[in-house]
């Protein structure tokens, strides 16, 4: 089996990434309209027919906008844990009973679905119990990490030694430090329980990072106090000095956007 992904958007004002094999088709958050997701998704080839399930990293609205039109239409299971479930309250609209799932964290579950394995895991960011996902393909191993304010020993264990990682890289310390947000919600941002900085997720990756991880898609970039090319350029540089830069060693820093769907990616089964 090979092991497929696409982070459909990125960024404050909407998140979802889909992940599929031959057999499964897993959406992770609908933060924008059902009518966005869909046409993401179309744009990529894929129908929300095809879906198997939604998997909720947690309850913010740029994470769970389309859930419930999404979950509605397509007859999906929707996975997350007690405590998201019991924050979301009424914010998916109505969803039938059997179609709740309770996902809890470090539960590792096959869906039924085949080959794929996604395990949960408890991250640090101001919701009632938010979550990342590390998505397994026999060896090969694509791990999800963002809206987290640090990255805690355990979460470092947890995405360690991944093929491929989707990483928060929400802002520039400096830019946010000078821009327009009251100080209360640059606190918030730059706190442990608010997003990660470009210098956090280049020191974080230094002790992530293994000879068989290729490459890192850099995720949830704030529209305000970021752009692209100085988040790749810091991070790198923070790797670079962690010694990364050597040959063999070089780990590839991939693009996300806010509107628009990245290319399909694989992970191929080890030979």
């Amino acid at each position: 089996m090979t092991l497929r992904y696409t982070v459909l958007a990125s960024g404050s004002t909407g998140n979802s990434l889909l992940v599929a094999n031959e057999q499964t088709k897993v959406l992770v958050d609908a933060g924008l309209s059902m009518k966005k997701i869909e046409q993401l998704m179309l744009e990529r080839d894929v129908s929300g027919t095809e879906l198997d399930a939604i998997l909720i990293t947690h309850e913010h609205s740029d994470h769970i906008k389309g859930v419930g039109a999404l979950a509605r239409k397509y007859d999906l299971p929707v996975y997350a844990n007690e405590k998201t479930w019991e924050a979301l309250n009424k914010q998916l609209g109505e969803i039938a009973d059997e179609k709740k799932k309770v996902m809890e964290q470090g539960e590792l579950l096959e869906f039924g679905f085949g080959s794929l394995k996604i395990e949960s895991y408890s991250i640090s960011h101001d919701a009632a119990d938010p979550v990342g996902y590390c998505f397994y393909e026999g060896e090969q191993k694509l791990s999800l990490a963002t809206d987290l304010g640090y990255v805690s020993s355990k979460v470092k264990e947890k995405i360690s030694d991944s093929n491929a990682l989707i990483l928060e890289s929400n802002h520039d310390i400096e830019m946010l430090r000078v821009g327009h947000y009251p100080w209360n919600i640059k606190r918030r941002i730059m706190g442990d329980t608010g997003h990660l900085s470009n210098e956090a997720a280049g020191e974080a990756l230094c002790e992530i990072i293994s000879e068989r991880t290729e490459s890192v898609y850099l995720a949830h970039l704030s529209r305000d106090h970021n752009l692209m090319d100085l988040a790749k350029l810091t991070v790198n540089n923070v790797l670079e000095d962690g010694g990364f830069s050597a040959e063999g060693r070089k780990v590839k820093l991939m693009d996300t956007y806010f509107d628009r769907p990245t290319k399909w990616d694989k992970l191929s089964p080890e030979s």
